[in-house]
């Protein structure tokens, strides 16, 4: 649409797509097609949203074996609208995602070598259990908290690598959003629980700020973007594919960054995200 409505005022839009995604469907796409190999945990309805997404899944080389099919709940949609200048809102409606459960967990065969990605369109109490018993074993935890909602500390102290932008950051810091480097530098402070685990707030076209044993700073890069939905989600699975190739941390989020600078610059979610041959040239 050319610019976002007032409330109460109706206006025309230019077009409308239906388009298979959601945060855990599209970073799960994302690690896959560059190259990553993806298990993926979650639920659908019994409708045609569900079976449309759960067959997207399969064509995208997914292990979907772990995907459950819910009575009587819609599959979960997100309606988003998106501007003139590739600025997005978004209304999340969980349906089934809102289902997934501890017990789902059981499913998905977790080892040390792996990396266990999610986000928070899945209950708490869920991922909570999800990254109990990832770091039970062994495995890498990446948590992407968003949309951002209070969660337990003890989640938080269970996450490796914490992938937030800057909207999120504040939140979770208890601050406004800002775009001044040392008060997110602060803000990565106040959130980090541990001495080793990763902060790494994103800042859109400004790149990427990262609190780790040391602070990295990677320049965004310049590009025309046309949709920036699922720019989040294409960094956090880019990232998890870097870090499953023992790429170096300032390498991965290079890696992320390139390949979430691609995905902006095509319309939609997971049809915006790119191969790994994209990313590489």
């Amino acid at each position: 649409m050319e610019r976002m409505p007032k409330a109460g005022e109706t206006i025309f839009g230019d077009e409308l797509h239906f388009i298979p995604g959601g945060k855990g469907a599209n970073q799960a796409v994302a690690a896959s097609r560059l190259n990553g190999r993806v298990s993926f945990l979650g639920r659908v309805g019994e409708d045609d949203f569900g079976r449309l997404l759960y067959n997207f899944l399969k064509r995208e080389n997914i292990d979907v074996s772990a995907i459950r099919h819910t009575k009587d709940v819609p599959t979960g949609t997100a309606i988003i609208w998106v501007n003139r200048n590739a600025q997005n809102s978004i209304v999340v409606i969980p349906g089934s995602n809102g289902k997934v459960s501890e017990k789902d967990i059981e499913a998905l065969g977790i080892s040390q070598a792996d990396i266990v990605l999610s986000q928070f369109e899945i209950p708490l109490d869920t991922v909570f259990a999800l990254f109990k018993r990832a770091k039970g074993a062994g495995a890498t935890t990446i948590l992407n908290p968003a949309p951002a909602i209070k969660c337990p500390e003890e989640l938080l102290k269970l996450t490796d690598y914490l992938i937030v932008n800057e909207h999120e950051a504040a939140f979770f810091a208890g601050g406004e959003t800002t775009d001044k480097l040392e008060e997110i530098a602060d803000y990565s402070n106040k959130i980090k629980k541990n001495k080793d685990q990763v902060i790494i707030i994103t800042l859109g076209a400004n790149g990427v700020f990262c609190n780790a044993a040391e602070q990295i700073r990677v320049e965004g890069i310049r590009v025309k973007a046309i949709d920036t939905t699922a720019a989040g989600d294409c960094f956090a699975g880019a990232f998890a594919v870097a870090l499953s190739e023992q790429k170096s941390l300032r390498d991965a989020l290079n890696f992320a960054n390139k390949a979430a600078s691609i995905s902006v610059q095509k319309l939609g979610a997971s049809s915006s995200l790119p191969t790994r041959k994209e990313v590489d040239i």
